[in-house]
């Protein structure tokens, strides 16, 4: 049976992997994982914990030869290799992911763009044409596309994700603010903006209600 990772490892992997990426550009060659532990704030023990869910891939005295474990946790979270996404609302957000060229350096192919606002149904955005959703299903089919994002208001959101599910979408990137009800072999990542605003809001206000006087007892 296939060992489960717990989500708190998942979550962590792309840290690792953009640190990694940093120290290469640096010139570094290999690190400890008490070295790595400092420049990312978590503990060693919890690095080589995380790491030996995959193998380890460190030697004792040596440490970890920096791009082969940058190389070994691409394989890990599937970016080694192309995926083709779309984004489905082209307005500001939508636009604003469209642009972020870093996307595609992490094989991340933005293949198409889809709105139902007739105003923006043929303008280009990095040069992907905004197109209608009336061609939706064969867009995703014959470009083989295997993500979509939606930018979309969430009383769409819905029956946009049914659609896309339909013809062959396996994950969704969820910016509307609905909970998807999706089959079991489809994930959902969903982004709730105002709720990471929120919970910046909640530490910060915890941090001067404490240095105030004003928190209350746990």
């Amino acid at each position: 049976m296939e060992k489960q990772i717990s989500k708190a490892v998942i979550s962590r992997l792309p840290r690792y992997y953009r640190y990694l990426g940093e120290l290469m550009e640096d010139g570094v060659e290999r690190i400890s994982s008490n070295e790595l532990s400092q420049r990312m704030h978590v503990t060693a023990s919890q690095i080589r914990q995380d790491l030996n869910n995959f193998g380890g891939f460190g030697q004792q005295g040596y440490g970890y030869n920096v791009k082969f474990l940058y190389t070994e946790i691409a394989k890990i979270l599937g970016i080694d290799r192309q995926h083709n996404l779309i984004i489905i609302g082209a307005g500001n957000l939508g636009q604003a992911i469209a642009n972020y060229a870093n996307f595609e350096k992490r094989g991340f192919v933005i293949k198409g763009m889809f709105d139902i606002n007739p105003r923006l149904i043929g303008l280009v955005v990095r040069g992907i044409e905004i197109r209608g959703v009336e061609d939706l299903e064969q867009f995703i089919i014959e470009n083989e596309v295997q993500m979509a994002a939606l930018t979309i208001p969430k009383t769409k959101a819905p029956e946009i994700a049914d659609r896309v599910i339909r013809a062959g979408v396996k994950g969704i990137w969820n910016f509307a603010h609905v909970d998807l009800n999706v089959p079991d072999d489809v994930v959902v990542e969903n982004v709730h903006l105002s709720e990471s605003l929120m919970r910046l809001c909640y530490r910060v206000c915890s941090m001067q209600d404490g240095k105030s006087g004003e928190k209350g007892a746990s």
